[in-house]
């Protein structure tokens, strides 16, 4: 596991957190639906280069 994928993932949960907080403290729907929409991108990048599918 190299920096960048731990970098990736720990991005990812980050926001995961941030689309939970943001979801509790009654944010704009747009605002939370970008922040889990990236959350995700940052977690399946950081996974598929874990498992070697994406260089």
């Amino acid at each position: 596991m190299t920096g960048l994928n731990t970098i990736l993932i720990l991005v990812g949960l980050f926001l995961a957190g941030g689309v939970y907080s943001f979801s509790k403290q009654q944010m704009p729907k747009g605002v939370i639906v970008l922040l889990g929409l990236a959350s995700v991108m940052c977690l399946v990048a950081g996974v598929m280069r874990i498992q070697g599918l994406w260089d």
